[in-house]
């Protein structure tokens, strides 16, 4: 969902979102990850310019979680940040609430400022953490066709013998 109604999503909403971030698996429960959320206009609107191609519709919705991990913490870092995206995005839909994956990691800029140093700059973030995704929150501002099942590449799947 890249479109997003201006309503501000519910603390209940919130709430079980980041619950489900919180409750995701870590590697040996390391819990690396750390979760920042942004309901500033500006803020938003100065983060959807992180990197060149896929941020921007992150002006338009009404919050965001930045998730950060501590490589120090875990060397699997990027998988539990990811695992921990995951989860809210799989709570924020079962809740009708529209939810995207903005990449962040090994991406930049037109310039070529990666894109975790200005998410840095602009949250004040600690250097050691690092910045894996923003997940973009909001009411859905726009219908979308159910998934065509019909499109599976059930050929990727081999069932061991």
């Amino acid at each position: 969902m890249r479109k997003f109604l201006p309503v501000p999503l519910t603390q209940e909403e919130l709430h079980a979102i980041l619950r489900a971030a919180l409750m995701a698996p870590s590697s040996k429960g390391s819990h690396c990850w750390q979760f920042v959320v942004v309901k500033d206009s500006d803020t938003l609107q100065r983060l959807s310019r992180c990197k060149q191609v896929g941020a921007d519709f992150l002006a338009g919705a009404p919050c965001a979680v930045v998730v950060l991990a501590d490589p120090s913490v875990s060397d699997v870092w990027i998988e539990d940040a990811s695992v921990a995206s995951t989860m809210m995005l799989l709570q924020a839909e079962d809740l009708g609430i529209g939810s995207c994956w903005i990449q962040v990691r090994d991406r930049q800029t037109a310039e070529g400022t990666p894109a975790e140093d200005v998410v840095r700059d602009i949250l004040q973030l600690p250097a050691h953490l690092r910045v894996l995704s923003i997940v973009a929150l909001g009411q859905k501002g726009m219908e979308r066709k159910p998934f065509n099942e019909d499109r599976l590449l059930w050929d990727k799947v081999t069932e061991w013998k």
